[in-house]
């Protein structure tokens, strides 16, 4: 008898599988497959996006430190060469074959600071008298153009100060020698006339291109 009813449990439990599952051919099996088909697409989507997400954060990342180090190179390359420029100059200054030459003006170099303000730095130099220390004052004025008309600033004018004193000097072979001057609303300049009062001796006076002293490197012009 409990074989019996065994075998009838199973083949009533088989005809209700036929009866209420649905065919495979049938509209309701062919959406579930579907739908499978779609989250498991859905899921291989994801990854790739997730993949494709890395390798343009790793691409980025490549970039950045590309362009980092460039930059760096860049920043080598131009400090090597002011190096070079540094040692051709002292080379010619104090070397062996240096030619020898009294106190000038090597060069002036004007950078903005706003709209009047600009920091000026001369570089100074002598190996005339080799041991000897040069002593003395710059200053600067500057000839220009305002409201159609010439016009030359002094020094006490640049400084915005009356009896402004001249910036103080003193070296053996060569000195930057730095301050700041103010230039007059509308004014448009010219030339700068860089001028040496040393302890001892005749003043000397070198004038500078006002395009030539705002380029990174102005050779002096002497002025008779």
């Amino acid at each position: 008898m409990l074989g019996v009813v065994a075998v009838a449990l199973l083949f009533g439990l088989w005809g209700a599988w036929r009866v209420f599952a649905p065919a495979p051919d049938s509209p309701q099996a062919q959406l579930e497959n579907r739908e499978r088909e779609t989250r498991s697409q859905r899921r291989q989507i994801e990854q790739l996006e997730q993949r494709v997400a890395t390798l343009s954060r790793s691409d980025q990342i490549s970039r950045d430190a590309n362009r980092d180090l460039q930059s760096t190179l860049a920043e080598r390359d131009e400090e090597i060469a002011g190096l070079r420029a540094d040692v051709a100059f002292y080379e010619r200054l104090v070397g062996s074959t240096a030619q020898r030459r009294g106190l000038a003006v090597h060069s002036l170099r004007l950078q903005p600071q706003n709209d009047t303000a600009w920091h000026f730095t001369g570089t100074l130099t002598q190996n005339l008298n080799r041991g000897a220390v040069s002593t003395g004052q710059l200053t600067l004025a500057i000839e220009g153009t305002r409201g159609g008309k010439l016009e030359k600033l002094t020094w006490p004018v640049l400084r915005q100060q009356a009896n402004a004193p001249g910036m103080t000097y003193s070296f053996k072979y060569f000195q930057q020698v730095e301050g700041d001057i103010f230039l007059p609303p509308g004014f448009t300049p010219v030339r700068v006339a860089v001028r040496l009062a040393p302890r001892s001796g005749a003043p000397i006076e070198q004038s500078f291109t006002w395009a030539d002293a705002t380029r990174d490197v102005a050779p002096a012009t002497a002025t008779p």
